[in-house]
């Protein structure tokens, strides 16, 4: 994975849920920053890019295809690699989240072994 850490950021409304990439993280050589909120997240994103960013569909705030929408209008995040995760999987947002860029759509509750598996191949990509 190089020599300096890849930065990981999930936004997931769910607690579980970033406690979940906070363990399938930790043995990795990457920094997760987890947020709760499309808001809190946005506010990072403004000035940094992260090598992935994972990102929950159904939040309160405000739902993550808008969220991503919103995002890929900056020129820091037009290729920001991102997945979508969700524990609804409906065609459209597939759709969606297709047309936005994402690059892999992951249904809930998943494995920890499927998060550090994406994270590993995403980044064994980047150095090839």
């Amino acid at each position: 994975m190089g020599d300096s850490k890849q930065t990981v950021v999930v936004v997931d409304d769910n607690i579980t849920v970033r406690a979940l990439f906070k363990r399938s993280t930790e043995n990795l050589a990457v920094d997760l920053i987890d947020f709760e909120s499309a808001a809190m997240a946005m506010e990072y994103l403004t000035d940094n890019k992260p090598g992935l960013l994972f990102l929950d569909i159904i939040m309160p705030d405000k739902d993550g295809l808008t969220f991503l929408s919103e995002l890929r209008k900056l020129p820091l995040h037009r290729d920001t690699p991102v997945i979508m995760i969700t524990s609804k999987d409906y065609a459209q947002d597939r759709m969606l989240a297709n047309e936005l860029g994402a690059l892999k759509f992951i249904t809930k509750p998943m494995p920890m072994r499927a998060i550090t598996d994406i994270i590993m191949e995403h980044f064994n990509e980047d150095n090839h």
